[in-house]
């Protein structure tokens, strides 16, 4: 389907009008909205097309699923609604989301709408423009940011049906596994060596906690001047599960070249003002009441094994012509390189 089948039109700014459906449908369920209402998408999302939604109201965000055949459990932006809900009010920087619309007759996809959250996205880890002295600021509200997520109280939030914790590790691996066969072109030698050692190599299990699933820096928004995380973004992959692999999968930019996947591995850190890895995950375990991460090349294997099957499916969708970001076959083609860094950690702990 494409924007036009969906209702929406075009104007020569870059807008998007909405169709009278989606007026009344934001009008009556979305506190205080007042439209006419025009969509931009933005630039960034590579699983959900996200955009800024003007209104006389004020703005808003407005995440939708893609058109077409999707993966099985992917593009989750219900569960997204749920857990943002839930976690209003308590210490995790989230946005207010308003309301949620799984009538795909409306927009040609379900979707929902949430505040606005002003402030500043760094997409690249490296924080380019930044003093060292700023840098180590951003990483610490970072690792801030992540603690206080793990340190959140399911069952208090009223989130105890969100996910299965036991056997977390095990049905992530085995639904990663389905994930990227159903995506895979080209046979990847060092996925398949993650494949195979993984599920004989599961650490025992933590106390289950809040998983975000994609915590990384680009999806927080930062306060405008201060070093400080406002908002927790793009939440579709979050369960209840094992902290300690959402927070290696967070941390995989200290395995990962800056040429390759916006890490730092093979540049100055100290001299940029980067901590160290075992210094970033000393924090985070000061933070959330641990005195070490066992198993720590297995989490971290993990979390590349994952992100390998996320840049499989990215490349997938832009083989099948739904990709959501201009550059998604670009960053498909990642797929090999990340899992030959994932089972280089394997052969070599």
């Amino acid at each position: 389907m494409t924007e036009f089948e969906s209702g929406l039109t075009n104007d020569e700014s870059g807008f998007e009008a909405l169709p009278a459906a989606v007026e009344a449908w934001l009008t009556a369920h979305v506190d205080g909205y007042r439209g006419p209402g025009v969509l931009q998408k933005f630039g960034f999302g590579q699983s959900n097309p996200t955009y800024r939604l003007r209104a006389a109201s004020g703005d808003y965000v407005l995440r939708r699923k893609p058109f077409g055949k999707l993966l099985p459990k992917a593009h989750a932006i219900e569960r997204e609604f749920r857990v943002l809900s839930a976690l209003r009010g308590s210490d995790v920087p989230v946005p207010l989301v308003h309301a949620f619309c799984d009538d795909a007759s409306l927009l040609g996809a379900a979707f929902y709408v949430m505040d606005f959250v002003e402030g500043r996205i760094f997409y690249d880890q490296r924080l380019p423009g930044l003093d060292p002295v700023e840098r180590s600021a951003i990483f610490n509200a970072m690792n801030a940011a992540a603690a206080a997520l793990h340190n959140a109280d399911p069952i208090a939030l009223g989130l105890e049906t969100f996910g299965r914790s036991d056997g977390f590790l095990a049905r992530q691996i085995a639904l990663w596994t389905a994930q990227y066969r159903a995506s895979e072109g080209a046979r990847n030698e060092a996925m398949e060596g993650l494949i195979a050692w993984l599920p004989d190599n599961i650490p025992a299990e933590q106390s289950p906690r809040i998983f975000h699933g994609d915590l990384r820096l680009d999806n927080m928004i930062f306060h405008p001047t201060e070093p400080r995380v406002i908002a927790v973004l793009d939440w579709e992959l979050s369960t209840i599960g094992d902290p300690l692999a959402d927070f290696a999968y967070h941390a995989m930019v200290w395995r990962i070249d800056a040429d390759l996947f916006r890490g730092f591995a093979d540049l100055d850190r100290a001299a940029m003002g980067i901590p160290d890895e075992a210094d970033y995950v000393r924090r985070y375990c000061e933070r959330t009441g641990r005195d070490d991460i066992p198993n720590w090349e297995f989490y971290l294997a993990f979390g590349i094994f994952r992100v390998t099957a996320i840049l499989q499916g990215v490349w997938r969708r832009a083989q099948d012509g739904q990709a959501s970001s201009t550059d998604a076959l670009e960053v498909g083609a990642k797929a090999f390189p990340m899992a030959r860094i994932g089972w280089d950690i394997i052969r070599n702990r």
